[in-house]
């Protein structure tokens, strides 16, 4: 039987909901069998991810800074509240449950808010140092950055290397990490890029879109989702 893995759906202007294919995709060749979640969910949160062996948190718009106690920043993205309300409340119960997790762009920041940390509601304006270009102009499944994996890490025992690659499309980040979690991956100007769970479920969460890369049958990203799903078996 192959493991059911929830992916969460985006939500456009005009409240269509819509799943970028690369995901559903890389779940597929993964050995994973793909399940849209869609937003308004919230109130059977328990019921969904009963019925789920893996969730994948998808990324999106920027999250209402509410959420952590924060007012907006005047460079604060579009916010889309009824991903925030689905979303936050699914990865929270999952979190208290042994099934995987992960979290991709959007997905890594709202694993963190889940479980108590914040984000960067503009990365630029909120750093005083000087940024990589993290929304990168070039094609989307383009590595344009490196980034330093933790030695002994999950992402660092796919790679087999303490360095990669990655593609970068972002204005938010993780700011303060949540207790749950440890940093694992980092960009050369301090960005966090990467998080793991600090107990023995599998939590993952990147900054970085491996779905993309993953269409150019990038190693590691293919690598990450195999592990994803293997670990829902």
């Amino acid at each position: 039987m192959k493991p059911i893995i929830g992916i969460t759906t985006d939500v456009t202007k005009e409240d269509k909901l819509f799943v970028n294919s690369e995901y559903v995709e890389a779940v597929l060749r993964a050995g994973g069998l793909p399940f849209i979640i869609p937003v308004g969910i919230e109130g059977d949160v328990q019921q969904v991810a009963d019925s789920l062996d893996g969730l994948l948190l998808t990324g999106g718009n920027d999250i209402n800074p509410i959420l952590f106690n924060e007012e907006p920043h005047t460079h604060l993205g579009e916010v889309t509240p009824s991903r925030d309300a689905c979303e936050l409340p699914l990865a929270r119960y999952m979190l208290t449950t042994e099934k995987p997790i992960l979290g991709i762009c959007r997905g890594v920041q709202i694993l963190n808010v889940a479980a108590g940390g914040t984000v960067y509601q503009d990365l630029h304006k909120q750093n005083e140092e000087q940024m990589l270009q993290h929304a990168q102009k070039a094609p989307r499944s383009h590595p344009s950055h490196f980034v330093q994996l933790e030695k002994g890490s999950v992402l660092e025992a796919i790679a087999g290397s303490e360095r990669i690659q990655v593609n970068s499309f972002h204005h938010q980040s993780v700011k303060d990490v949540a207790p749950a979690f440890k940093v694992t991956a980092v960009a050369s100007d301090g960005i966090i890029e990467a998080v793991e769970g600090t107990g023995e479920q599998f939590v993952v969460g990147v900054q970085w879109h491996p779905e993309l890369l993953a269409t150019k049958a990038d190693a590691v990203s293919l690598g990450l989702f195999e592990r994803f799903i293997g670990a829902c078996k």
